[in-house]
């Protein structure tokens, strides 16, 4: 790529990076750019600028782009065979090593859809119990896609995304929800979704087991590294590292050793180099910073659902995202409903249309209230509700969705004789806010001393990075050793290529001395199939080479009676050679007389594969 063209894609890069915060530094060039290239191609779109002006019009093209670059490919039980080693071999071994009420800590890195978060929390269940499993599994699923992460939430699946599914597993695990299957929902608790990019933020930690299957492949030498020395110190002592099966050049024995290299399954190395060492303490500075990740999460998911408000939580593309418990008993909403689009549910119009106040909180960036909206029932009681819509928008100020809660006042009506008692106890109540804002602002000046702490921690984070800028040189003089190497695997690749050339020229040897014999040659293996078949035996009994080898020559309609030779006496090593006279009758129906000469067809080491028939013609028949 020209220096031009080059920096013109770099500025496409950097241009997502400002707009959607995904940093493609750590990724492969040539392969980003081969994918980005098929998405322009796609669309008609030669120039990386006219791609730039084309985002800025079309916001949903974002969503295409990254789909291509992260190429999401995943699938239940993907490469059966590791997962039943991972089954019969890894997670007996962890859950061995640990007490029988301490957790189990699984992370799956790059989840994608969450066809493998999913065939994790199977088999773990499998192993523990579904009791157990809801008490013990802590299962992590990150991925820099919020699409895939959206659709992973769900835990909905077709039933062509089954297939590889056993029909046990399938109705143990699995719910029937119209023509979609919902992973059970009391065991997919204990499954956590949320963004993580492995790049750039630092890893989970205390790890019973890591999988991360055909991501690193997409990075290039350096982000390995990087990953690698994040996922050694998220690794538990006797925890397990799961790869894909591409990955086949990232078993780095100095950070990890396999423990089936086939299956790409590795536990980490005690003894570690100064380098990745370096790389590791780095890593774990990071580290303390989200060891309570899993648990906030899983607090915030708890916080949400049990919040008294009915809310609702709608994506910029219309699609319901979130719904909390009381949203869900109000506007009678299920599981399966999470991800459909708003307009094709009942309370985008009943009991208020939502699409026009929707539009105004993002036009004019501030909450929109509709209040006395009245809600009739058949029974006709009526409900009195109070709907805000509030929009959601990011550290930067763009717009991530909205926000719609339904608070009921229909006791409003009821309390109002309470009011004055109300009023007092409000007296009350101030004189007690007094004195919790007193208690604030004790607290406030705690948080600006812990302010003050975090600031000394980044510029020690600052440090540490200098320290990796060294260790980043190091590693590029590895891949000069691997270039090295690579050119070493060219030249055995030239010779060979040489040894196939000979090995054609004794096959087309064989085959001119073969064709040149005025004899018929047949060769059986011990199970009288055919293996050779001359262009004199086609002359003889009228058959091609290619309608006889494979076949039983026992079967075959010839004009030579086989079953009258020796056959079995060769096969058992009670003859070495045989000379046999026989009546035939060739392809056009002439009787002749065959001097047939069988001797064994030995292999490499001398034993006795089949046996060798050289037929010639005599002048005449038997009597």
């Amino acid at each position: 790529m020209s220096t031009e063209r080059n920096a013109k894609f770099e500025a496409l890069l950097d241009y997502l990076k400002r707009t959607r915060g995904f940093d493609f530094l750590g990724y492969k060039r040539s392969t980003l750019e081969r994918r980005v290239l098929k998405r322009m191609h796609s669309i008609d779109i030669a120039g990386y600028v006219d791609y730039m002006d084309y985002l800025e019009v079309h916001p949903e093209e974002f969503v295409e782009l990254f789909n291509t670059i992260l190429i999401n490919v995943t699938a239940f039980f993907r490469d059966q065979a590791t997962w039943d080693y991972l089954a019969r071999e890894v997670l007996p071994r962890i859950l061995a090593d640990k007490p029988a009420d301490e957790a189990v800590r699984v992370w799956s890195a790059g989840c994608a859809s969450g066809e493998e978060v999913y065939t994790v929390a199977i088999l773990l269940a499998e192993a523990l119990g579904p009791e157990a499993f809801r008490q013990r599994a802590k299962i992590y699923a990150t991925d820099v896609d919020e699409e895939a992460l959206a659709q992973a939430r769900q835990a909905s699946f077709g039933q062509k995304s089954l297939q590889s599914l056993e029909p046990e597993l399938q109705k143990k695990y699995f719910e029937s929800v119209g023509d979609r299957w919902i992973f059970r929902p009391d065991l997919r608790r204990s499954v956590i979704f949320g963004r993580h990019d492995l790049l750039q933020d630092a890893p989970i930690s205390r790890l019973d087991l890591l999988v991360c299957r055909n991501t690193l492949m997409y990075f290039n030498a350096e982000a390995q590294a990087k990953v690698l020395s994040r996922f050694h110190f998220a690794i538990g002592e006797n925890g397990f590292l799961f790869l894909g099966k591409a990955e086949t050049l990232l078993t780095h024995a100095n950070l990890f050793v396999p423990v089936k290299e086939k299956n790409r399954i590795f536990v980490k190395t005690t003894e570690v180099s100064l380098r990745d060492r370096m790389l590791i303490e780095a890593e774990a500075v990071e580290g303390q910073a989200i060891n309570q990740l899993g648990g906030r999460t899983r607090l915030q998911e708890v916080a949400f659902d049990a919040t008294s408000v009915a809310q609702v939580v709608v994506d910029l593309n219309g699609n319901l995202a979130l719904a909390n418990a009381s949203a869900r008993a109000l506007l009678s909403l299920g599981s399966n409903d999470l991800g459909r689009s708003l307009q094709d549910l009942e309370f985008s119009y009943r009991p208020a249309a939502l699409r026009s106040p929707i539009e105004e909180a993002y036009a004019q960036r501030r909450p929109v209230k509709l209040a006395n909206v009245e809600r009739h029932f058949p029974d006709g009681n009526i409900q009195y509700l109070e709907v805000q819509v509030a929009p959601l928008q990011g550290d930067d100020d763009t717009l991530l969705g909205v926000s719609i809660t339904f608070e009921d006042l229909t006791q409003r009506q009821k309390m109002e004789a309470e009011v004055h008692r109300i009023h007092q106890e409000l007296d009350t109540a101030s004189e007690k806010l007094q004195t919790t804002n007193e208690e604030l602002q004790s607290t406030n000046e705690e948080l600006e001393t812990t302010n003050e702490e975090l600031q000394s921690t980044n510029e020690e984070l600052e440090t540490t990075n200098e320290e990796l800028q060294s260790t980043n040189e190091e590693l590029e003089t590895m891949n000069e050793e691997l270039q090295s190497t690579n050119e070493e695997l060219e030249t055995m690749n030239t010779e060979l290529h040489q040894r196939t050339v000979e090995l054609d020229h004794t096959n087309a040897f064989l085959k001119s001395i073969l064709g040149g014999l005025r004899s018929g040659v047949i060769v059986v293996d011990r199970q009288l199939v055919v293996l050779l078949w001359n262009r004199q035996s086609e002359d003889l009994w009228g058959l091609r080479t290619d309608e006889v080898v494979g076949q039983p020559l026992l079967s075959l309609d010839i004009g030579l009676p086989v079953e009258q030779l020796p056959f079995q006496a060769f096969l058992a090593g009670k003859a070495d050679c045989e000379e046999v006279t026989l009546n035939a009758t060739t392809r056009r129906g002439k009787t002749i007389g065959c001097h047939i000469t069988c001797t064994p067809f030995l292999g490499t080491e001398g034993e006795r594969q089949g046996v060798v028939l050289l037929i010639e013609e005599t002048k005449d028949a038997r009597a």
